[in-house]
């Protein structure tokens, strides 16, 4: 099942009969792609169906997105995971400790490297003394979407939660020059807790949060800087446009 497609077009209140039209196929095609995952429609229905609904096609059909571009360390794609949890912990760890001038966590509440990364607020702090630039960008935890978003996933350890964790964490961090914390503008929350981008000097991993998949069922993509343009920079300038018109946590 393409979890992901069948959760965008729930976000977008669209049906199969409705995408159908927008593309130019039949509903039966959409059912299709709604019921096996690994099937790829052609590039020109993907496009159409991603802008009917309103994300990036390489979140719906992330294989297609490896098939057309040739997945390694010469190129920007490096790895694409079907879900965040598929990620082993082990490259975040090591996209931590690998990094020596930028770490810009700009997801929604970044809790999570604390539980995957061991002594993570004693790396950023080596980091940021070293003279790395460490940045955390969340949601606002009293925000009008984080209270949404709660409604949505409907769990115990509700968002705004998880963001008063990081929090606690970067207090008792202490201050350290090099470390900043931001939260999104109001106006910006819905494009922050829907896009998490996460950048380690020349790397990002990035993940979107569709309204319908909670945390560990999103896709996530590994990309690698290769020059100007590219999906890199799209994600990577994103995040800095949220941190700019971003407010003190």
């Amino acid at each position: 099942m393409n979890t992901a497609l069948r959760s965008a077009m729930e976000d977008a209140g669209v049906s199969s009969r409705q995408l159908a039209y927008r593309v130019g196929v039949s509903a039966k095609q959409v059912e299709r792609w709604l019921s096996n995952g690994e099937l790829t429609p052609h590039a020109r229905n993907r496009e159409d169906a991603a802008r009917a609904l309103g994300v990036d096609e390489e979140m719906l059909w992330p294989q297609a997105v490896k098939d057309r571009i040739k997945v390694g360390s010469d190129r920007e794609i490096v790895h694409s995971y079907p879900y965040r949890s598929a990620c082993p912990s082990t490259v975040w760890a090591e996209l931590v400790a690998g990094a020596g001038e930028e770490l810009f966590f700009a997801g929604y509440t970044n809790y999570f490297f604390w539980t995957q990364v061991p002594t993570f607020s004693e790396t950023i702090r080596r980091k940021a003394e070293a003279g790395c630039r460490v940045r955390f960008l969340l949601g606002d935890p009293e925000g009008e979407v984080t209270r949404q978003r709660e409604v949505v996933e409907d769990v115990a350890l509700s968002v705004s939660a998880r963001i008063r964790m990081t929090l606690g964490e970067l207090a008792r961090l202490g201050a350290v020059d090099g470390v900043e914390v931001r939260y999104s503008a109001p106006e910006d929350a819905a494009n922050h807790v829907s896009l998490s981008v996460f950048r380690f000097d020349g790397d990002v991993l990035v993940t979107p949060h569709l309204a319908r998949l909670v945390g560990h069922d999103s896709p996530l993509l590994h990309l690698r800087r290769q020059g100007p343009g590219g999906m890199w920079s799209r994600f990577a300038e994103h995040a800095e446009e949220l941190w700019e018109r971003g407010r003190l946590a």
